[in-house]
């Protein structure tokens, strides 16, 4: 426990602190020494006794001679490499290398204050930050993920009590306009259905999974024919399959615990995922030895897992072929949520079915159909008491119903 402190001028403004903290295993005297600014001497005693009082509460923490790079290897080495996806990793170091490190790398991690974040998010919305080489910054998204990025590296080097606070805690996220995600609308929707008729019906089951279960591209290329029960109509997620440069494809569990899911399929998907097996089936037959026999739903020619990325090459050129309206892949599985939610989908349903994590993500991610359903569904109930109220109108009124006696006399 400290037990006494003194206080040093050492310049014009400037003071160093020193706290008695026991003693070294040499026996030396230990102190705890921190310079600061203050106006004069009962400003600086002010500050030692606020010194003292955190060493005693066991908040103290030494000053750092590591710098952000230095803990940003040990952050990826003893935990993030350890923990996350591999594909978040591979994210995780692009940003890094690619503009922060270079930025931040070489500052002290406790000297790290939230102007220098500041300047950091305003550079990268200067114009030729871009490495594609096209005009203007970074978009909005892009500089909140090298925010929540910095912000999480910064958060762990509190709990390893490496640092005393998070400065990026201590300011605003950079906003990000909400945007919808990028989808078709009915009439693009059958014009795709429309063209996909004529593919193969490797193709066609493809999309179908796409368009009318909403799987991510990872989730349909990791479906092995075990994950299909074409007794039950039903299907089950279990794995994805993903590329990484430098590793090359490989096989992993899916986003997250809510990935891992069984969703009914609708009849038309399994008429054609069983017509898909059949094909695939008499191809194994032809190949004979040559087929690898992977059991995956989709396979190269002979028999392989398909690249993990094939849907994501295929597709664009398969719109630009047939002349549709530019979509990326994933961009059917925002299809596939706005039309289940027009079908009448709730949120706890469709989050079920899609894999998301929690509710809120649906929510996030497709308000704007949610919207158009509450609108929907208000008019419709406008319809109901117009209904009622001209009912009520037409009933004839219980008095003018009364029958009129007629005395004979």
């Amino acid at each position: 426990m400290a037990s006494s402190g003194w206080v040093e001028e050492r310049g014009k403004g400037k003071w160093r602190l020193n706290v008695n903290y026991g003693t070294n295993e040499d026996g030396s005297r230990k102190v705890i020494r921190e310079t600061v600014k203050a106006k004069n001497r009962d400003g600086a005693l002010r500050q030692l006794g606020l010194l003292i009082k955190r060493i005693e509460k066991g908040e103290y923490i030494e000053p750092s001679k590591q710098t952000f790079k230095a803990f940003v290897e040990k952050w990826l080495s003893a935990y993030a490499e350890k923990t996350l996806a591999p594909k978040t990793v591979y994210r995780y170091k692009q940003l890094l290398d690619s503009r922060i490190i270079p930025a931040m790398g070489h500052l002290k991690i406790d000297q790290i204050k939230p102007i220098h974040l500041v300047s950091f998010y305003s550079n990268l919305t200067e114009d030729g930050i871009r490495e594609d080489g096209r005009k203007g910054g970074l978009s909005e998204r892009t500089i909140l993920h090298h925010h929540r990025l910095i912000s999480t590296i910064l958060q762990t080097a509190v709990e390893w009590q490496v640092i005393v606070s998070n400065p990026a805690s201590r300011i605003s996220p950079p906003k990000v306009h909400k945007k919808t995600g990028n989808f078709y609308n009915e009439d693009q929707t059958r014009a795709l259905l429309d063209v996909v008729e004529t593919e193969d019906i490797k193709h066609k089951a493809l999309i179908y999974l796409a368009v009318f279960c909403g799987l991510r591209c990872g989730e349909i290329m990791g479906l092995e024919w075990q994950d299909i029960n074409f007794e039950d109509s039903t299907l089950t997620v279990r794995q994805a399959s993903q590329y990484l440069p430098g590793k090359g494809a490989f096989t992993k569990e899916p986003k997250n615990e809510s990935s891992q899911r069984t969703i009914s399929l609708p009849l038309r998907v399994l008429n054609v995922l069983t017509q898909h097996k059949a094909k695939q089936d008499e191809a194994a037959e032809k190949m004979d030895n040559l087929w690898k026999g992977s059991n995956r739903v989709f396979t190269t020619r002979d028999g392989k897992p398909a690249h993990p990325e094939w849907p994501s090459q295929w597709f664009p050129k398969f719109l630009k072929r047939n002349k549709l309206a530019p979509l990326p892949f994933h961009g059917l599985r925002h299809t596939a949520a706005t039309i289940m939610i027009s079908q009448g989908a709730d949120v706890k349903n469709l989050s079920s079915r899609l894999g998301h994590a929690n509710t809120s993500t649906t929510l996030n991610i497709y308000s704007h159909a949610l919207k158009t359903v509450d609108k929907d569904i208000a008019d419709k109930t406008d319809a109901y008491i117009d209904k009622l109220l001209t009912k009520e109108q037409e009933e004839p009124n219980q008095e003018e119903q009364k029958p009129v006696l007629t005395v004979v006399k």
